[in-house]
């Protein structure tokens, strides 16, 4: 009986050990953390120290809010662990509700979202295409320049391809969405990878990316209550900033060829709608990443968008269209209105749509990495 009991004991930690065994910490953790951590199938386990709480509550973005469980429990050390059911595939913004207060986990590292630091998660979806590879690699530089029209300084990143400094390069201006920054597509957005990637493997032609900032207001103007009809002053003063600004600036101080594509996410997809089909003669591509249109009615779905100059233009810009398959049913609309538009039209256009994805970025990174694949021949 005694050796039974040996042997069973032996057989439960064996299995307790090839359990944990299934989870591994996730990518977005902090450097010498162990949680949170990530098993095959997409479970999560969190361990954080409140001590004094009285409650812990798991929340988080588009992707994560809908479609998980989980088990709280607290041990005597004031550390509360979090074990959820599968999560769906992607980066997730997530955060703590700690007695009522947003909590960001400590463990993990911040990315800007949500109009704020915010931690987030990997449920690896199986691709490699965003990862660091060995491969040669470009890099990214901080610049800025001021802005006549809206008064202030204006941050934003430059993409330089691997072989920058050799020859003259197209360049992307690439806008991220709402509640983040410039930091986006460079953090949570993997760009870099993802581009160094696809030119290694002779996919893309090698290109500039210009990851500039989403809002463009005066002082005056910031005072205005943040909603549509600020969001659409906002994209038409970004049209004026990039075609009387940014762009010369850009053209004068990087080895560029003149060749120019315009692309961005949710409401960075509505801004390169606007400036792309403003300017058609000036860009050669327009990228539209989980579409958004402001200020449309039913009668006129673009009354604040000027899609039809893009039917006037003798220039057709090759027009993209890409969407997360699990997203919200306002932007599943807003890509219908978008596409049924371009259909009606006989306007060509690439429709793209990212396989069990939400309003979050694997769709945005598949769709960066299929734009790129299609544009500059």
């Amino acid at each position: 009986m005694r050796n039974f009991k040996i042997i069973t004991a032996v057989l439960v930690l064996s299995s307790t050990l090839m359990f944990s065994q299934n989870y591994k910490t996730s990518s977005t953790a902090k450097a010498g953390r162990e949680f949170p951590k990530v098993d095959a199938d997409g479970k999560v386990k969190f361990k954080v120290n409140f001590p004094d709480a009285k409650s812990v509550d798991l929340q988080g973005g588009d992707g994560m809010s809908k479609v998980f469980d989980y088990i709280t429990t607290k041990d005597k050390d004031g550390y509360w662990n979090i074990s959820t059911s599968p999560l769906e595939i992607g980066f997730h913004y997530y955060w703590f509700n700690v007695d009522g207060k947003r909590t960001n986990d400590p463990n993990t590292e911040l990315y800007f979202g949500y109009g704020q630091p915010t931690s987030g998660i990997e449920i690896p979806s199986g691709e490699d295409f965003f990862f660091e590879k060995n491969v040669k690699h470009g890099r990214i530089v901080d610049d800025s320049l001021d802005s006549e029209i809206t008064k202030g300084k204006r941050n934003f990143k430059v993409y330089l391809p691997p072989s920058y400094g050799t020859k003259k390069f197209p360049v992307l201006y690439l806008y991220h969405g709402t509640g983040e920054d410039i930091t986006g597509w460079e953090k949570q957005g993997y760009i870099k990878n993802i581009l160094d990637n696809l030119f290694a493997e002779k996919k893309s032609k090698e290109m500039i990316v210009v990851m500039d900032y989403g809002v463009a207001l005066t002082p005056e103007q910031e005072k205005m209550p943040d909603d549509y009809p600020r969001t659409v002053l906002s994209t038409k003063n970004l049209d004026k900033i990039v075609i009387q600004e940014l762009i010369p600036f850009i053209e004068h101080k990087y080895k560029t060829n003149g060749k120019k594509a315009i692309a961005g996410l949710s409401r960075g997809s509505y801004q390169a709608i606007f400036i792309g089909a403003n300017h058609p003669e000036l860009f050669s591509a327009l990228g539209s990443f989980s579409p958004v249109i402001y200020e449309g009615t039913e009668l006129q779905p673009f009354k604040e968008l000027p899609i039809e100059k893009l039917l006037e233009s003798k220039r057709k810009p090759f027009f993209f269209v890409g969407i997360g398959e699990k997203e919200d049913k306002r932007f599943s609309d807003y890509n219908n209105i978008v596409t049924n538009y371009l259909n009606q039209n006989k306007y060509p256009y690439v429709q793209y749509k990212s396989a069990g994805t939400y309003h979050e970025w694997l769709t945005w990174r598949r769709c960066l990495y299929e734009f790129s694949q299609k544009i500059f021949k």
